[in-house]
């Protein structure tokens, strides 16, 4: 938990990472970071490798030369300076085209990697990749891997897999009400976000098991006539799903002696149920 006047958040996400090695001591890890934390390449725990971000405009270097035989005096610790990544995709004729899977899409990509010293961070070589959309929508995207032998592909689509832990704080957050709690001392926080953490998991689980025993999947997607294409669920999905299961025999106890039609109490529990 971070906290004012505390650990920097670098230094909290170090300890996890020491933390889950601890776990599991006979396996390597594969760290997918945001650029925030890219700085951590420089200490990672043993049996760690990391994927980030790269600052457009990082100071890198080739790799030091090869030392003479027989020549005194210390060896080099990094080559001649390159241009910034920014810069280095400008002049890059030698892309390389191939598939990504990014968000459970498959993607083209045009890449260019290169083993680069960031010396500022890492004494040691890191792969720089330079990722463009070949159809030019898109901004060129840098990226960098600790692990040298890593594809890119698995670079650049391992990169875009950290979406799903984005959605899953901002659901937890929006959706479930987990900022809401005013609880700011102790171990207040601790238990807010573990609360919110547990019934975005709870709900999700629930939907998987039960959901499409119950209902239509496709026919509640294709309802929303601004979402006509949708394919899967969302969280929200989910979450109406549920409170259409929880309400239902609510609702129907309040209109128990009135004349309410069964169409007008369902169209009552579909709008609270997604709108809620």
């Amino acid at each position: 938990m971070h906290r004012k006047d505390g650990l920097k958040l670098t230094d909290l996400a170090w300890q996890m990472l020491a933390e889950v090695t601890t776990w599991f001591p006979d396996r390597v890890f594969r760290v997918h970071a945001d650029g925030f934390y890219g700085s951590l390449a420089g200490d990672l725990p043993a049996r760690m490798e990391m994927v980030s971000r790269i600052r457009r405009d990082a100071v890198v270097h080739d790799l030091p030369p090869k030392r003479p035989a027989r020549r005194r005096g210390r060896p080099r610790t990094k080559g001649q300076r390159l241009g910034a990544p920014q810069r280095m995709a400008a002049h890059v004729r030698a892309w390389t085209a191939l598939t990504t899977n990014e968000r459970g899409h498959t993607v083209r990509r045009l890449v260019y990697t290169r083993p680069v010293i960031w010396y500022r961070v890492r004494k040691s070589p890191i792969l720089l990749v330079l990722c463009r959309d070949p159809q030019g929508r898109q901004k060129d995207d840098f990226f960098f891997t600790t692990d040298l032998s890593l594809p890119p592909a698995e670079v650049v689509s391992g990169y875009a897999g950290r979406w799903c832990i984005e959605e899953t704080i901002k659901n937890t957050k929006q959706h479930l009400g987990a900022q809401q709690p005013q609880t700011w001392t102790r171990r207040g926080p601790e238990r807010a976000a573990t609360i919110g953490l547990l019934l975005y998991s709870l709900v999700w689980l629930w939907y998987l098991r039960q959901c499409r025993r119950r209902f239509s999947l496709v026919r509640r997607l294709r309802s929303s006539p601004w979402y006509p294409d949708k394919r899967t669920p969302s969280f929200v999905d989910a979450l109406a799903a549920l409170r259409r299961v929880l309400w239902r025999p609510r609702i129907n106890r309040m209109f128990e002696t009135a004349s309410v039609h069964d169409k007008n109490t369902e169209f009552l529990i579909e709008a609270l149920a997604s709108a809620a």
